[in-house]
């Protein structure tokens, strides 16, 4: 089978040119190109950047960095739990390091000893919450840890650093921050209230499995802040834009609400792709459609997509029920209000089977991105 026709396969629908087209099967089976394929050869030296932070970023960029792109990815800054928060409140001015420390894991290349050594987590005596108890590095990122230490050397410079980090795990591309200044981001609920940190708006429905008020207003503070030159010069340069996967209110707005980062999005010649969630999430998207997704993107961003990628495959009923428990759904692919708002649409089997959360499949969700070159 031509790889034109494996492509094919792959998706249920493509919406190009605002024409919504029929429905084709949906393909069940994961997409394996030939041996001697030589895709490979027309993305050598392509320039991919990535926006967003959290698990799903982890997982692309663990898959991009098989093909031979240029990769840069932008990572939130958002972060205020954790071992994050732990540090930035030891040193004081300390910024968030989780989501660098991850992207720069995905990519590293030199072996499972240093992969491994950056995501080690040392344990806490217990589950005591007492200050002496949490002394020391109970409860660290080995991986935060030494970031921190090589922006120790480098005096403070966190660039410096995450280049250092980048030599010692052989990256297969770059890792920069989307600001190198303090921040928080707070949310503007319906009821007039208001939730602040990271942490608090991302576990909101953890702690009230309750209804709800809804979010209305993401935004930052400070508001004005400027944007990482090195991350807005990348965007610039790139030939793919990335944003996505991610939660849409912790891991990927953040981002955009640095405004030279969504203003160098908007202004770049770059195909500008957009990946949507799998599932709602509750006390953030609670019945959001994938045009809800994608209407939030394009609020922020001040622009539009060009592509959105959204999961049209079948969930284990056992895994919808236990979602189902935490007042989440799978997002409804509603194609007639997409093809309204972003030019290409492409919605496929792209959720992993057989397993116990709803996660994309990296091999499907690559092929998605770069459908329309044949990959």
């Amino acid at each position: 089978m031509s790889t034109d026709r494996q492509v094919e396969s792959l998706f249920i629908y493509i919406e190009k040119d605002r024409m919504v087209k029929g429905e084709t099967e949906i393909n069940q089976g994961r997409v394996t190109l030939p041996a001697n394929t030589r895709t490979e050869d027309r993305f050598a030296g392509r320039r991919v950047v990535t926006i967003g932070g959290g698990s799903g970023t982890f997982s692309l960029l663990s898959h991009l960095k098989k093909h031979p792109f240029k990769i840069t990815a932008i990572v939130t800054m958002s972060d205020s739990g954790g071992s994050s928060r732990m540090l930035m409140d030891e040193f004081r001015r300390q910024l968030p390091l989780g989501d660098l420390r991850m992207s720069l894991v995905a990519l590293a290349r030199n072996g499972a000893l240093w992969r491994e050594v950056f995501m080690h987590r040392f344990e806490r005596p217990g589950d005591s919450d007492d200050e002496q108890n949490n002394r020391g590095v109970a409860g660290h990122s080995l991986g935060n840890l030494i970031l921190k230490g090589l922006q120790d050397i480098n005096n403070g410079e966190l660039l410096l650093a995450l280049e250092d980090a980048q030599e010692l795990l052989d990256t297969a591309g770059s890792v920069l921050p989307v600001t190198l200044a303090q921040t928080t981001i707070c949310a503007d609920l319906e009821d007039g209230t208001t939730v602040c940190g990271e942490t608090d708006i991302d576990t909101r429905g953890e702690k009230h499995p309750g209804s709800l008020s809804a979010i209305v207003r993401l935004r930052m503070e400070p508001e004005d802040v400027p944007g990482c030159a090195q991350a807005v010069r990348a965007i610039r340069r790139a030939d793919t834009i990335i944003i996505g996967p991610g939660d849409l209110y912790t891991s990927l707005i953040p981002n955009l609400l640095v405004c030279d980062i969504a203003r160098a999005v908007r202004e770049s010649e770059a195909e500008k792709v957009y990946i949507s969630n799998l599932m709602t999430k509750h006390g953030e998207t609670d019945g959001y459609k994938a045009s809800d997704f994608v209407n939030e993107i394009h609020r922020y961003l001040g622009g539009r997509v060009d592509r959105v990628i959204v999961n049209g495959g079948p969930f284990q009923a056992d895994l919808l029920k236990t979602y189902a428990g935490k007042r989440s759904e799978p997002v409804a692919a509603d194609r007639t209000h997409l093809a309204r708002i972003v030019p290409n649409v492409v919605i496929g089997h792209l959720n992993l089977e057989d397993d116990s959360l709803a996660r994309h499949d990296p091999e499907r969700l690559v092929q998605a991105i770069f459908a329309h070159d044949n990959f």
